[in-house]
């Protein structure tokens, strides 16, 4: 038996960019038939959408990619997260240093466009929620090309 590597997509509020970014991976390896190989998961620093699908603006510019967004909203959950899984992937430098404070290893942690080719640095994912619709576009854009690295890094 083969282990899985367990990744947590991880933004403020778990309604925009981390659960795209989930929803894209998921298609990626699904559509490969590597997804035996991953557990998969997405959460925000903050509660305040816990339970709730995803921002229809997520929902729509998947759907227009042919990808299904379609976790619910939930918060870190500091008990239980920092060892559940092994590699936490966050939207942004805030998300990054909130992870740290909320007791995960630093070593377990990568900003999202760190696996883009273009931006190995990795610039943060800019949050979406207050602009207009295209920077959904510009969000999923960038989530696609990290999401294909990522994929060839595992």
């Amino acid at each position: 038996m083969t282990s899985s590597t367990r990744v947590l997509f991880v933004c403020l509020g778990n309604i925009c960019r981390s659960p795209l970014a989930e929803a894209i991976f998921i298609d990626m390896i699904n559509r490969r038939g590597i997804a035996d190989q991953f557990i998969v998961d997405s959460c925000g620093t903050g509660g305040w959408h816990a339970g709730n699908r995803a921002d229809p603006r997520s929902i729509q510019v998947g759907a227009k990619n042919g990808i299904k967004v379609l976790s619910i909203a939930r918060k870190f959950d500091k008990s239980i997260d920092p060892d559940a899984f092994d590699l936490f992937i966050a939207m942004d430098s805030a998300n990054q240093s909130d992870l740290i404070t909320l007791g995960v290893e630093p070593s377990k942690i990568r900003k999202m466009r760190s696996f883009d080719p273009n931006t190995p640095d990795g610039p943060d994912v800019p949050d979406p929620y207050y602009g207009g619709d295209n920077g959904f576009d510009k969000v999923y854009d960038m989530l696609l090309d990290s999401c294909e690295g990522l994929v060839q890094s595992t």
